[in-house]
């Protein structure tokens, strides 16, 4: 349960601290696309209701939410521009404008449609009156630690992965990602994907 605004220290409030606001949908189960961006709707509605009832400042937060994408098992999986355009809908219909900036949660996605999703939403045309960028877990640090596997001699490949995908995903904050972008030649130190390990 999260604790109410106005119930946190006086410490915390007062030292200018940004509250990161995380409401998210889960892409666990069958559901439509359709049905996500319904369920995203209520819940952003929910959020914002409970951020004035609390008195948080909207112009000093941030938003951290899932995009709208059917759930891992639904039969029919969005393109990539449906998903920009369920998602930035949404968002239009239910985050205030004054809010400055919402940070994408990956929720479960993997690495590469992540950052395709993020790009297509900040390349569709019409008013963004906010930021719009990433704060991903899994989607920006999954394959560095693929490459990495707990094993030093893989640190400079780790290191590589996570810097390769820092970029994807800034070029895609901008609208400017591109598949090519995707095509970064193997170092010949690199290790194999992590489905080739055999832990010892």
């Amino acid at each position: 349960m999260c604790m109410p605004w106005r119930a946190t220290p006086p410490s915390v409030r007062n030292k200018s601290l940004v509250p990161i606001v995380e409401p998210e949908v889960l892409m666990d189960g069958p559901h439509s696309i359709e049905r996500c961006e319904q369920v995203t709707g209520l819940v952003l509605h929910a959020v914002f209701r409970a951020l004035f009832e609390q008195g948080v400042a909207l112009e000093g937060m941030l938003l951290k939410p899932n995009m709208v994408i059917a759930g891992k098992e639904c039969s029919r999986q969005a393109a990539v521009e449906e998903v920009a355009t369920a998602t930035l809908r949404c968002l239009r219909r239910h985050v205030p404008a004054a809010v400055p900036g919402i940070v994408f949660l990956s929720g479960g996605q993997n690495a590469r449609l992540a950052t395709a999703h993020l790009n297509a939403i900040n390349r569709l045309p019409g008013p963004k009156p906010w930021k719009i960028s990433f704060s991903y877990g899994r989607a920006l640090q999954d394959p560095a630690l693929e490459a990495w596997h707990g094993r030093d001699e893989n640190l400079a490949a780790g290191r590589r992965a996570f810097s390769h995908r820092a970029r994807a995903n800034g070029a895609a904050s901008v609208g400017r990602y591109t598949d090519e972008m995707e095509a970064v030649p193997r170092d010949a130190n690199d290790p194999p994907h992590r489905r080739d390990w055999r832990d010892d």
